[in-house]
């Protein structure tokens, strides 16, 4: 007795689209990450420079960046990259004006680029930077 070709079809592409979504989720692509919360930020500046632990960070508010202060001085900035989070330790390069209440972060790196983040207290991070 064989299966109905309909089903041996339909077993077919589920397994297809099962097999498909393994991959996807083995290389990590999918929906954006977002920094909810204080802790998220925190796990990305660690992912992005082992050892930085923050004493002070500002999470944008739609959650695509954060600055964060270790107790160093060291200022790190976290920009969304794709479905992952890249960060750069700020130095003596790096530049911050603040636009429409927004603070703009230039890195200084060509490649890294600027990034906007809606913070609170944008002037104080504005002068840290400037004190690099």
């Amino acid at each position: 007795m064989g299966l109905p070709p309909d089903l041996l079809r339909f077993a077919g592409s589920l397994l297809a689209i099962l097999l498909l979504a393994g991959m996807a989720w083995s290389l990590k692509l999918g929906p954006q990450r977002r920094l909810d919360s204080d802790n998220a930020a925190r796990e990305a500046a660690r992912e992005a420079l082992d050892g930085f632990e923050p004493v002070a960070l500002a999470r944008d508010r739609e959650g695509r960046a954060a600055l964060l202060r270790d107790a160093d001085d060291r200022l790190l900035l976290i920009r969304q990259h794709g479905s992952h989070f890249a960060g750069r330790l700020l130095g003596e390069n790096a530049s911050a004006r603040i636009e429409n209440g927004a603070l703009i972060v230039d890195s200084g790196e060509r490649r890294y680029g600027a990034v906007r983040l809606a913070i609170a207290d944008a002037e104080a991070w504005r002068d840290a930077i400037a004190r690099l």
